[in-house]
């Protein structure tokens, strides 16, 4: 037999029991959530047919850096020429600085606002680099770059951890307020990524960039839980490690690939 619960004692327990949906309903509606945003993918199928798809993921760093390497008219150099990267397709072949050319087969693109703030406070803004910022057509043209972006560069005040080795380093590293220069336009700006067989690095307008690559953390950086989901994005891999060695070492991730490279 259940005995009944003094009304006293019932309604301590509700106020002293921390339920926000009980003292305060908003709170549930007040609640932090995950910001997500929408990703396009063109990839190149084993049977040689280019599918495109469009994704609806978090706003996290290691989904957004898939994406947001290059602004619409960036010059990539391929066998046949100069191509903007939007019009890039599945199976282009790509020049390499070492080695042979490589197909392209995967590319993303993604929109987003640099001048507002990215989830959590992140920068997500431009890095605008001049003509011959590096030397004589180093770029050609004036180059735009997204926040995911790194360049084959070692800049002075990071040569001393280095090693002396070349390394691809954020673009964010080289600025300025001259010659490289941060930017965040007000309005909406398609950014776009592109990903090789092997990691590599690449010519855009004159300039060494890498291709695409997670990094030697990446298993660090994102839980179990969106793990599947950040593959669902590339139909050419089934896990981390398929994204294959680093090209070069790399600066720029907390512990620095360069020394796991």
């Amino acid at each position: 037999m259940t005995l009944p619960i003094p009304m006293s004692r019932a309604a301590n327990r509700a106020v002293q029991t921390n339920v926000p949906a009980l003292i305060d309903p908003a709170a549930l509606r007040a609640q932090p959530k995950p910001q997500l945003r929408r990703y396009e993918v063109s990839a190149l199928l084993p049977n040689g047919d280019i599918a495109e798809t469009r994704h609806i993921a978090p706003a996290l760093p290691i989904f957004e850096d898939a994406f947001c390497a290059f602004s619409r008219g960036s010059m990539v150099e391929t066998e046949t020429g100069t191509i903007c990267v939007e019009d890039l397709l599945p199976g282009d072949q790509i020049l390499t600085k070492d080695g042979p050319s490589q197909p392209l087969i995967w590319k993303g693109s993604t929109t987003l606002v640099p001048g507002r703030p990215g989830p959590q406070g992140r920068n997500l803004r431009l890095t605008r680099i001049m003509a011959d910022s590096f030397g004589m057509q180093r770029p050609m043209s004036c180059v735009i770059a997204g926040p995911s972006a790194r360049l084959l560069h070692t800049p002075d005040h990071l040569r001393a951890i280095s090693g002396g080795l070349q390394t691809l380093t954020p673009v964010q590293e080289f600025q300025d307020g001259m010659n490289v220069i941060e930017t965040a336009p007000p309005t909406a700006v398609e950014l776009f990524h592109i990903c090789l067989p092997r990691h590599a690095v690449i010519r855009v307008a004159g300039l060494e960039f890498e291709s695409y690559h997670p990094g030697a953390n990446a298993a660090r950086s994102i839980s179990h839980a969106m793990r599947n989901v950040y593959l669902d994005l590339f139909p050419h891999i089934s896990q981390l490690c398929d994204f294959g060695d680093l090209a070069y070492a790399r600066a720029g991730d907390g512990d620095h690939d360069a020394l796991t490279a």
